[in-house]
C-alpha cells in the first residue's frame, strides 16, 4: 500500500507560484520517481560516466598508495609553500559540499517549498563533497594512519591535541558537519525507501530497502516523529552551513601571513562556499533533468532561483576581492601591500587575473533573465565559477605562501603530476558515488514533492492508489 504524507489537505498553497507543472497526482509522482530506481532502463550515458569514474577513481587509487610508500614528498610542497594543492582541494571541496545544507536545512526553515525538488540530490551531493575533502588533510599529514592523534581520545602517553590549533578545529567543525549532514539526508530517505521497499520486484531489493525503511509504515505517529526529528536535524544543520567555513578560514586567518591575517575572511569564504556549492547544484541538476526527462520537477524556476542565488553570493565574493585590495592601501602596511602586488604582478598574475576577470566581471551575466533561462548557457556559467573558485583558493593559499617577510625565503610552487592526479581522481571519486546514488536511490523527494500537490489534485487518486 502507498504511504501518503499527512500534509497533503495543506499542500502546495500559502500564496507561492507553483514549483510542479500540473497534471500531477499522488500516484505519478511515486510512479515517475521510483521508476527511475526500480523499473526504467538505465541510460547509455550512466554506464559511460560510471566507467570513467571508476577509471579516474583508480587513479586516485594509486596516487594515494603510491604517497603511503614514498612520502608527501611526491608532491610540489616545498619552503616556505609547506600548503599546496592538498590544502587548496580541501576548501575547495568544502565550500561545495555547502549548498546541499542550505537548500536543506535554511530553506526548510524558511519554508521554500522550491527546494523539494533539487534538496535530495544537493545533500548527497555534500555528503560526498565533504567525503573528498576530508581526504586531503589526512593525506598532507605525512602520516596519515596517526590520524586519531587528532581526536581526544584517552591515552597512556598524554599526549593531546593542540585545541589552540585551527587545524584541531577543522576535525570537529568538518566531521559534525558530515555527521549532521549524514543524518538528516537518511532521514529524509526513510519514507522514500518503504515506498520502494513496497514496490520492489527483486526479493534482494525489496529486502535491502526493508532495512533501510526502518519499519516505516507511514502511521500518524511515524509522520509525526519524522518531521519533528527533520525539523531539529535542519536547526542543527542551520549554524553548521556558517560555522564549518568560517573555521576553516581561521586557518588562515590566525597566521599572521600577510593576506592571510584578515578579519574579512569568514563572511568571505561563507560566502564563496555557497556561491561553488550552488554552482555545483547546477553542474549536476541541468544534466540529470534532460537524461532522466525531469523537466517538469526540476523546473527552470529552480534553475533561476540557484542562479540568483549564485549571483548574489558572487557579488559579495566580489565585494571581498575590493575590500582586500582597499584595505592593503589604507591600512598602510608594507607586506599586506607587496601580496597585491605580487598578486597582480608576480609570477602567479595569470591566475589572479583570471579568478577576478571571472568573479568580478563575467558572473554579472547572471543578471541576464535569459542566461539563467537557458540551461545550457547556465551550465557553462556554472563550470567556468567552479573553476574560478579553485583558481581563488589557490591564489589564497600558495601566492600568499611564495613570498612573505624574507625575500630570502621567496618560493615557487609547482604542482606535481602527483598532485593532479590525487585532485582528479578525487573528481572521479565523487562522480562515482554520485552515478551510484542516482541509481539505487530517489533522487527526488517523493513524499516532499507530493506536499507540493494542490488539495484537490492530490486527492483524487487515493482510492486508486491503495
Amino acid at each position: 500500500m502507498e504511504h501518503k504524507h499527512p500534509v497533503e489537505a495543506m499542500a502546495g498553497g500559502q500564496g507561492q507560484p507553483p514549483v510542479l507543472q500540473p497534471g500531477y497526482t499522488f500516484a505519478t509522482i511515486t510512479d515517475k520517481i521510483s521508476a527511475i530506481v526500480l523499473t526504467r532502463q538505465t541510460p547509455l550515458g550512466w554506464f559511460v560516466g560510471v566507467g570513467i569514474a571508476g577509471m579516474l577513481s583508480a587513479v586516485l587509487l594509486y596516487a594515494v598508495s603510491f604517497l603511503m610508500y614514498q612520502g608527501v614528498g611526491i608532491w610540489g610542497i616545498n619552503h616556505p609553500i609547506g600548503w599546496g594543492l592538498a590544502i587548496v582541494n580541501f576548501v575547495w571541496w568544502i565550500g561545495i559540499g555547502h549548498a546541499g545544507t542550505l537548500i536543506s536545512a535554511i530553506l526548510l526553515l524558511l519554508r521554500q517549498s522550491w527546494r523539494n525538488s533539487i534538496n535530495r540530490f544537493a545533500e548527497a551531493m555534500t555528503i560526498f563533497a565533504v567525503m573528498q575533502a576530508g581526504l586531503f588533510p589526512l593525506l598532507h599529514l605525512g602520516r596519515p594512519w596517526l590520524f586519531y592523534w587528532l581526536f581526544p581520545y584517552p591515552n597512556t602517553m598524554t599526549v593531546w591535541p593542540q585545541f589552540r590549533s585551527p587545524l584541531v578545529w577543522d576535525v570537529f567543525a568538518v566531521s559534525t558537519y558530515f555527521t549532521i549532514s549524514l543524518v538528516f539526508w537518511y532521514i529524509g530517505l526513510v519514507p522514500d525507501m518503504a515506498t520502494l521497499r513496497d514496490r520492489a520486484q527483486n526479493r534482494a531489493a525489496r529486502m535491502i530497502y526493508a532495512v533501510l525503511a526502518l519499519g516505516w509504515r507511514g502511521s500518524a505517529r511515524h509522520w509525526h516523529r519524522y518531521e519533528t526529528a527533520y525539523l531539529l536535524l535542519a536547526g542543527l544543520a542551520t549554524p553548521l552551513v556558517l560555522s564549518v567555513h568560517t573555521v576553516v578560514s581561521f586557518d588562515f586567518t590566525i597566521a599572521i601571513v600577510p593576506g592571510w591575517h584578515s578579519t574579512i575572511f569568514p563572511p568571505y569564504f561563507v560566502a564563496g562556499a555557497i556561491y561553488s556549492g550552488f554552482a555545483m547544484v547546477l553542474i549536476l541538476a541541468i544534466p540529470i533533468r534532460h537524461i532522466y526527462n525531469l523537466e517538469d520537477m526540476i523546473t527552470d524556476r529552480h534553475l533561476d532561483n540557484c542562479a540568483k542565488i549564485m549571483l548574489a553570493t558572487g557579488l559579495i565574493v566580489a565585494y571581498g576581492y575590493i575590500m582586500e585590495t582597499f584595505m592593503a592601501w589604507y591600512g598602510g602596511n608594507l607586506y599586506d601591500k607587496h601580496l597585491i602586488w605580487n598578486r597582480m604582478h608576480g609570477p602567479y598574475r595569470a591566475l589572479y587575473w583570471a579568478l577576478i576577470a571571472i568573479n568580478v566581471g563575467f558572473v554579472n551575466v547572471l543578471w541576464t533573465k535569459k542566461v539563467r533561462f537557458t540551461p545550457k548557457l547556465l551550465w557553462f556559467v556554472s563550470l567556468v565559477v567552479l573553476v574560478a573558485m579553485w583558481l581563488e583558493r589557490f591564489v589564497i593559499v600558495v601566492v600568499s605562501l611564495s613570498q612573505d617577510f624574507l625575500p630570502s625565503s621567496w618560493g615557487i610552487y609547482i604542482p606535481t603530476r602527483w598532485d593532479w592526479a590525487t585532485f582528479i581522481g578525487t573528481i572521479g571519486f565523487f562522480a562515482l558515488c554520485f552515478l551510484l546514488f542516482i541509481r539505487v536511490m530517489p533522487m527526488i523527494s517523493i513524499a516532499e514533492m507530493k506536499s507540493l500537490l494542490p488539495s484537490s489534485e492530490a486527492k483524487a487518486p487515493l482510492e486508486s492508489e491503495s
